[in-house]
């Protein structure tokens, strides 16, 4: 029971952060949003494992945080710098 009412708030709490996201006026409220879209997913994908009994969805969801907290560094780097990498000075 517990599980089921956590699963149904972070489907709440998902259709919310999905408003934000159509909604945010910067590029920088849509990523924080796409972020947050990313972090719920993984406590989703947590509780849902634990739900249909298979704990193995929790290194799924450990690893989906991780991709998600990468992906959002790289975006907001290269909406600040233009480009992801520096390729250094050239040499004569």
């Amino acid at each position: 029971m517990m599980f089921t009412v956590a699963a149904l708030a972070l489907l709440v709490t998902l259709a919310l952060v999905l408003v934000r996201a159509i909604a945010g006026p910067t590029v920088f409220d849509r990523v924080l949003a796409a972020n947050s879209v990313g972090s719920v997913a993984m406590l989703l994908l947590a509780v849902l494992g634990f739900l249909t009994g298979r704990p193995e969805f929790l290194d799924l969801a450990i690893t989906y945080g991780l991709l998600n907290t990468v992906g959002t560094i790289a975006v907001l780097k290269f909406f600040r710098q233009g480009d992801l990498g520096d390729p250094g000075e050239a040499r004569p």
